[in-house]
């Protein structure tokens, strides 16, 4: 079924109107007919299994059949901050950043970030990564189309991401897993959870005293050094997981040594 995202105001009654550049590609493109079931989100979390009814030029008609059920978003919310990588990383970073379920990417100004956006420069990123996350939701059939925030300083991004119930930042130095694992049993449903990544060059000393201080658990990725676009979406990888076995009641583990308990 193709997804499609609207606003709760193109819903009305047992109708969705899709309008927009949504309209050509729904005709032009994926060639839709009438009777062809939909999958249409409000993006307030509501999902509607639909069939369309009607293809005009600027608008495409379809009947809501039933509410999906079906729960597609994590029962966490992840906030990935992101420090500003090198050429178009970042892109590549949102894509699957949305797939593996973050709520939220916020892009980071650290000090070994090399990228540098002034306004114009950023006004047009911001919307570039936009339209990449909410490709992103459409392609892994999400709910919800996740945010990209702006550009913070790792000041700034420290004090939001610091009233999270989950502070972690991956760091390079820090020693052994027993840290690791003992942070990421405390994941929960019900969460918010701020993940801080560093850019090519990772934090700074000053950086990591600065995260520690605002109570950000150092956590390590293993023995192997990871590119910055890996070292996000691994730990996503990890909080998918745990948090999806925890959303169908699963037991996190014993005595294997999982990492999840």
């Amino acid at each position: 079924m193709h997804h499609f995202f609207v606003k709760p105001e193109q819903i009305e009654g047992r109708l969705v109107r899709i309008t927009g550049p949504d309209v050509n590609h729904g005709r032009q493109v994926l060639r839709l007919k009438e009777g062809e079931n939909l999958l249409i989100s409000d993006g307030a979390g509501r999902d509607y299994v639909c069939a369309v009814k009607a293809l005009e030029k600027d608008c495409i008609t379809a009947g809501i059949l039933r509410e999906d059920e079906e729960n597609r978003e994590l029962p966490a919310a992840i906030t990935l901050y992101q420090g500003l990588p090198k050429q178009d990383k970042m892109e590549l970073i949102i894509q699957k950043a949305v797939e593996l379920g973050a709520a939220r990417i916020v892009p980071v100004a650290t000090e070994y970030a090399v990228v540098k956006l002034d306004g114009r420069r950023e006004e047009a990123k911001l919307k570039r990564w936009q339209a990449i996350a909410e490709n992103g939701a459409r392609q892994s059939k999400r709910s919800r189309i996740p945010q990209v925030g702006e550009v913070r300083t790792f000041k700034d991004a420290l004090l939001e991401g610091g009233k999270a119930g989950l502070c972690l930042f991956a760091y390079e130095h820090e020693e052994g897993m027993a840290g690791t694992k003992r942070e990421l049993a405390k994941v929960r449903a019900g969460q918010e959870i701020a993940l801080f990544v560093g850019p090519e060059g990772g934090f700074s000393q000053a950086e990591v005293k600065m995260a520690r201080e605002a109570g950000f658990a150092p956590i390590s990725l293993g023995k192997r050094i990871l590119r910055t676009e890996t070292a996000g979406l691994a730990l996503l990888s990890v909080l998918m997981l745990k948090l999806e076995m925890c959303s169908e009641g699963c037991t996190d583990g014993g005595e294997d040594g999982s990492i999840f308990r």
